[in-house]
């Protein structure tokens, strides 16, 4: 298992796990289903939603790594920096710096 230092010395290891773009795209719905699921917590009051938001957000992220790059999710070694990798790469998507 690598160790990284920072944040930044792991974002590049992050991105060489998500070279596939049917996992990169099952990390962005994943990512923008949970921000649904969050919103209908807050909205509606019901707590579930706020499970919904984790099952979606991993559910798509590791079907991505299990299906199509083949490779062993990062949140299992670095669940923090992945955690954090994965908002930055979904913004990066956003903002055209990375490919849907």
């Amino acid at each position: 298992m690598a160790r990284f230092g920072s944040f930044r010395e792991f974002y590049p290891f992050y991105l060489s796990e998500h070279r596939n773009r049917t996992c990169r795209r099952l990390h962005v719905l994943g990512s923008a289903a949970a921000q649904l699921c969050l919103l209908a917590a807050l909205l509606s009051g019901r707590w579930p939603w706020a499970l919904a938001a984790l099952g979606c957000g991993y559910g798509f992220a590791w079907a991505g790594h299990l299906f199509f790059e083949k490779n062993r999710p990062a949140t299992f070694s670095h669940p923090l920096y992945s955690f954090v990798g994965d908002w930055v790469m979904f913004a990066a998507v956003l903002r055209g710096r990375l490919p849907f």
